[in-house]
């Protein structure tokens, strides 16, 4: 008796529900996206906004792309090899070569074997903005400098290029972008160190002539032992009247190498990207203008469903079985229709 009056209830909900649900399923086919999201650095970062032009091309190719805020690179590696939902990275070159040369610690390890680059991307130059007494990079001995937040880029990079250098300042501290801006800009310490592609809106933005800093060069000969040389032109930002040498280090696209149904997927984002680059150039961040996809990056592989990408598959691998975990609904379904 109990059976069949759920089972009555049920049927009359469902020619109820029936011909707008047919409806709705319609609209939805029509409207049909592949997801994924991608995980970038701050809101103001330039890198944030590599990501949100991406997300404007893949929108009108039908591919719904969530970009999503970090701390950095540090923090984008990890995410991209164990946080669902961030299928997509962008993180320095310095960082990878960091995780794959660091043969010691077994979790390294692993994200070293599963993560794979997508594509090269821009040059992010190391800024290195100071009070106007700080005239080298010599002089940060014995100052008080910001290096970033533990999980960005801009730590590990400041780090080694101190390293590097011998030059070591009296006191890092580890501070967001806009904690560290905003105690440079009140006195409390003596510089700071962003890496990211020029130019940076926060930067842009949020220094003006009035607040007497200015961007210190980084020339010396050690760290460009290591360090690709770079130059933020005059003019980048408009409290900046001159040429600035720098060194940079290179934003890579990463996926984790998990060939499942987001193969086919970031196979075909890849292909928009190749395809689509002058539009990126035209209607994205400047850094665009820059990019050359062709360009290996040493040490890693290419992520394979980028590199084998077939655009008439529906997926490069079947998806992988999944696991039956408990679930009162199913429970309660079989219940009822058990013998």
């Amino acid at each position: 008796m109990i059976r069949r009056l759920i089972l009555g209830t049920c049927l009359a909900a469902a020619l109820f529900l029936g011909p707008s649900n047919v409806v709705a399923a319609e609209g939805e086919a029509e409207e049909e996206q592949d997801f994924l999201g991608i995980i970038t650095d701050d809101l103001r970062s330039t890198a944030h906004q590599i990501g949100m032009d991406l997300k404007a091309l893949l929108k009108r190719n039908h591919i719904h792309l969530a970009v999503f805020n970090s701390s950095g690179s540090v923090e984008n590696i990890y995410a991209v090899y164990q946080r669902p939902g961030n299928h997509l990275g962008l993180v320095q070159s310095d960082v990878l070569a960091f995780v794959a040369k660091v043969k010691t610690d077994p979790r390294l390890k692993l994200i070293a074997d599963k993560i794979k680059w997508v594509f090269p991307l821009y040059n992010q130059e190391v800024h290195l903005l100071a009070k106007a007494e700080i005239g080298s990079f010599s002089d940060l001995g014995g100052k008080r400098v910001a290096i970033g937040h533990a999980e960005s880029g801009s730590n590990l990079t400041s780090r080694l290029i101190f390293e590097i250098s011998g030059i070591f300042p009296r006191q890092t501290l580890v501070l967001d972008n806009a904690q560290a801006l905003a105690a440079l800009k009140n006195g409390s310490i003596d510089a700071m160190v962003i890496v990211d592609g020029f130019p940076i809106d926060r930067l842009t933005l949020d220094v003006s002539p009035a607040d007497g800093l200015h961007l210190v060069p980084i020339n010396q000969e050690r760290i460009l032992a290591f360090y690709p040389a770079s130059r933020i032109p005059g003019g980048a930002y408009p409290w900046q009247t001159t040429d600035v040498e720098t060194v940079s280090v290179q934003a890579v696209l990463v996926a984790y190498d998990f060939r499942n149904n987001h193969c086919h997927t970031i196979g075909n984002v890849a292909r928009l990207m190749a395809e689509n680059l002058n539009w990126l150039r035209h209607n994205g961040h400047p850094k665009w203008r820059s990019v050359d996809l062709n360009q290996p990056v040493k040490g890693w592989e290419q992520y394979k469903c980028v590199k084998n990408f077939n655009p008439n598959a529906i997926t490069a691998e079947p998806e992988t079985p999944r696991v039956r975990r408990p679930n009162p609904v199913a429970d309660a379904i079989e219940a009822v229709f058990r013998n």
